[in-house]
């Protein structure tokens, strides 16, 4: 018989006993052939190996030679190089991070990255609602391990994501019960009586602007001429670094020297997302209101006012904190006596007002910055103001409204 020609694979029986097979499936870096190497302890079952591998090569599904990951050592190395801004979003990274240090890595950071399966997600993710926590918890790990996996795959160190084919954790929707009419205006009467930015609140439940949309708002982005708003940016939570080289003893938010790491504002996240809204009559009546209230707060704060134009701020002109805003919420809930509710779902509120209203869905997107249709069935929930409106004209399209008999077809 003549030579394999080069590149072709071999079979062998080793000084060992073991039956080895090696196959040429790439290039390395260095220019080098890319041999791999697989043994067994029969003829037959090499050659099945040596088959696989080949048809693996041939199919383009050949792990990329070099390290041998583990979970942990990618994970690590994916939320310190990869996915770090500007590429992602600051939120985006801090919510990665605490999924991979805290759950992906103490869970299942061990195993190496290509032995992986989908039952080792699925097991961790029931693992962690047993221990107490949330489905959304688990299903946020999952998309976490998820967008890591996938960038494996594109650089070849997986030939598959397993997380595509795992049972992602099932997700229960609350049921959202926006607030009725009379309830918003009980809610707008209350923050008539609160010593600052009222009109915070009558942005929230008119319009819809998500939370960190209102509290980046500035004086630039409103017309109150023409009456539009537009909303361009988004507060972001603070971030802060010890400005004592962590002498002082406390947290970073905490140091007396602290230095903020993080804008205050970031850009909106898509382009439904920007967009200009019309302003009712009163709310333009209340922002001019609003402006003058904060007009006085400059004069009283003298030198210690921080100019930075903003339409919501502190009593010193700063950007308010978000978490700031969230428990003012809370308690302008209890001013006004009404059951508790997320910030959240005042965005609910007021896409359920335009329902109401019968605005058309085109429209009810632009204004509440939505990329999609299927956000309206999300966000628009059917109230007892609708049920007993739509009852009253069934009530009036069968029966006879004098007799209580059913009408007569014409």
């Amino acid at each position: 018989m003549g030579r394999k020609p080069n590149g072709a694979s071999s079979i062998y029986q080793g000084k060992d006993g073991y039956w080895h097979g090696r196959v040429t499936v790439g290039v390395k870096d260095n220019g080098k052939p890319d041999r791999r190497h697989v043994q067994a302890k029969t003829e037959a079952e090499v050659t099945r190996k040596v088959r696989a591998l080949e048809r693996a090569r041939d199919d383009g599904n050949v792990r990329t030679a070099g390290q041998r990951w583990t979970v942990a050592k990618w994970l690590t190395h994916w939320i310190e190089t990869i996915a770090v801004p500007p590429a992602i979003r600051e939120s985006s990274h801090a919510g990665y991070r605490v999924d991979v240090t805290a759950h992906l890595i103490p869970g299942i950071g061990a195993h190496r990255l290509d032995k992986l399966t989908p039952e080792h997600l699925e097991k961790l993710y029931a693992k962690m609602q047993r221990e107490g926590k949330a489905a959304g918890t688990a299903h946020h790990v999952h998309r976490t391990i998820r967008a890591a996996l996938n960038v494996a795959v594109r650089r070849g160190h997986l030939t598959r994501n397993p997380a595509t084919f795992a049972k992602a954790p099932t997700l229960t929707e609350e049921e959202v019960e926006p607030y009725e009419i009379s309830e918003v205006r009980r809610l707008l009467k209350a923050a008539e009586a609160l010593p600052r930015n009222s009109a915070r609140w009558a942005v929230a439940l008119a319009l819809g602007l998500r939370q960190g949309e209102a509290l980046g708002l500035q004086w630039t982005d409103v017309d109150l001429e023409k009456g539009v708003l537009r909303v361009r940016r988004g507060r972001q939570r603070p971030k802060y670094k010890h400005g004592c080289e962590g002498t002082c003893g406390r947290k970073a938010g905490y140091c007396p020297d602290r230095r903020q790491t993080r804008p205050d504002t970031s850009d909106t996240k898509s382009r439904a997302g920007r967009r200009t809204i019309g302003l009712p009559g009163q709310l333009v009546t209340l922002l001019r209101r609003h402006r003058e209230e904060q007009a006085t707060d400059r004069a009283l704060a003298g030198q210690l006012w921080q100019e930075g134009g903003w339409i919501f701020a502190t009593a010193t002109g700063g950007p308010l904190n978000p978490n700031t805003d969230y428990h003012q919420w809370k308690d302008l809930l209890k001013a006004a006596g009404l059951r508790d509710a997320r910030l959240h779902d005042a965005r609910h509120t007021a896409a359920t007002v335009l329902l109401i209203l019968g605005v058309p869905e085109r429209t009810v997107m632009a204004i509440m910055g939505w990329a999609s249709t299927g956000m309206a069935r999300r966000y628009q929930h059917v109230t007892d103001t609708i049920r007993h409106t739509v009852a009253k004209q069934v009530d009036g399209l069968l029966w006879d409204a004098d007799e209580g008999t059913p009408a007569e077809a014409e």
